[in-house]
């Protein structure tokens, strides 16, 4: 598979005040040099707890926030340097799914509108033209055409979500940011949007970066998955040796937390102490270290970089040399 996106350590920084009484300015570091890969085809799913730099990283991929370092390439072009009207023929590519479906659709249009503005906006097609591609759109995300008349406020949760998926895939794009698409549904409605996503995927060849904090959802739809913590990717991995084979101990606590549907399985609970640290002065060396249970002198210090142990997988972690 031929890589769609590469970043390659992105940063972005929040001026929130000044550090003290005479400080210098304070920044919260949302993201703090980050780079993975996304290959065409794929879905890379981004996990971690609340917090930790995920939709910041989905918004910069789109350059919806500007990175404060580092760079961003789609299909060979640097994000980054590019200008506004230069990004315009860049974002039909790239489209979002929003995690909040009612927030992100505006209530005083219908959804004929909602759906057809992107192709107003990048197709300039006519009103008959952009009517009959959202019927298309609609039928193809199931729904009937009787909601091509109705407001946002007229559909349950899961079928918002739908308009939100019909709206995003309306220009053919090659990359959906996938924002907590399903945590504000129903356990039951999850799945069915879920396997939604995964037949557009296959029918449109879509590429995803879903961004989740569910390890249970992330295992249904990933074929790999990038684990986050305070602003840095700590373990990247297929999906199936992640969840075998977990390396970094971060990673070992999340999947410890996931429910198993057994009785009579019984699964080690590993519990973190502590919160987790402050984004505006994280830890030296590990960010993790002031949580870590096989915690070393050099943790505290070093700032271990991403490394590939085995085929494909890689791990910012001191216990692996």
């Amino acid at each position: 598979m031929e890589k769609l996106v590469e970043v390659r350590d992105i940063k972005k920084h929040f001026q929130v005040g000044k550090k003290g009484l005479f400080g210098g300015k304070a920044y919260v570091k949302a993201v703090d040099g980050v780079s993975f890969d996304i290959y065409e085809g794929e879905v890379l799913s981004l996990v971690g707890e609340s917090g930790c730099g995920k939709s910041t990283t989905g918004r910069l991929l789109l350059k919806l926030l500007s990175a404060t370092d580092g760079t961003v390439k789609f299909n060979g072009t640097d994000l980054t340097t590019l200008k506004e009207r230069d990004m315009r023929p860049k974002r039909r590519q790239m489209q979002m799914i929003f995690q909040d479906p009612y927030q992100s659709l505006n209530p005083r249009m219908r959804i004929r509108d909602l759906v057809g503005e992107p192709l107003l906006v990048h197709e300039n097609m006519n009103q008959t033209a952009r009517y009959q591609r959202v019927r298309e759109l609609l039928e193809l995300v199931g729904l009937p055409e009787s909601s091509l008349n109705k407001f946002a406020h007229e559909f349950s949760g899961g079928q918002r979500q739908r308009i939100g998926i019909a709206r995003a895939i309306s220009v053919n794009p090659k990359l959906i940011v996938a924002d907590e698409p399903v945590s504000a549904l129903d356990v039951s409605v999850q799945s069915q949007v879920l396997n939604l996503m995964q037949d557009l995927q296959e029918e449109l060849g879509l590429t995803y970066l879903f961004i989740s904090h569910n390890l249970s959802v992330v295992e249904h739809i990933s074929d790999r998955i990038a684990v986050m913590y305070l602003g840095k990717i700590v373990e990247i991995s297929a999906r199936d040796d992640l969840y075998a084979n977990p390396l970094h101990p971060y990673t070992k606590a999340l999947l410890s937390a996931v429910p198993i549907p057994d009785p009579k399985r019984v699964r080690n609970r590993i519990i973190l102490e502590g919160d987790i640290p402050s984004p505006i002065n994280p830890p030296s060396g590990c960010h993790f270290h002031t949580r870590c249970r096989e915690c070393k002198e050099i943790c505290k210090t070093d700032v271990p970089s991403l490394k590939e142990l085995e085929n494909g997988h890689f791990v910012a972690c001191h216990l692996y040399k």
